[in-house]
């Protein structure tokens, strides 16, 4: 039998923080959720790579790894991004003009003499 000493024995996430809050896969500015929302619709590792060409393939496995191992810290890390992202939606939306229906277009073109 042969043995192999693994030294260190634990592997260092390829994630960095920037801006602070927001996680990047590698030296990529991929983000995080992308690639775990990726890999929750079934992507494979070679696929998210084929997606974001920036990534490793071994820094995906490493984080698919990871999140398999331990899914909570992940989770909750995509329920924040999430709650954020409805948040800015919702802020973008209720600072919007509300968008014109067909049937407002059609009775002011008709208005005009533009439309029968």
């Amino acid at each position: 039998m042969t043995t192999i000493d693994f030294e260190p024995l634990s592997v260092a996430l390829p994630l960095r923080e920037d801006p602070p809050g927001v996680f990047r896969v590698g030296q990529s500015r991929v983000l995080l959720e992308l690639v775990l929302h990726a890999f929750q619709r079934g992507e494979s590792a070679e696929g998210i790579v084929r997606s974001y060409p920036t990534l490793k393939l071994a820094d995906v496995y490493t984080i698919i790894g990871r999140y398999l191992a331990d899914p909570a810290p992940f989770e909750n890390y995509l329920r924040l991004c999430d709650e954020q992202a409805a948040s800015i939606r919702r802020d973008i939306e209720a600072s919007q003009k509300p968008v014109i229906g067909r049937d407002v277009l059609i009775v002011r073109a008709r208005a005009q003499g533009l439309v029968p």
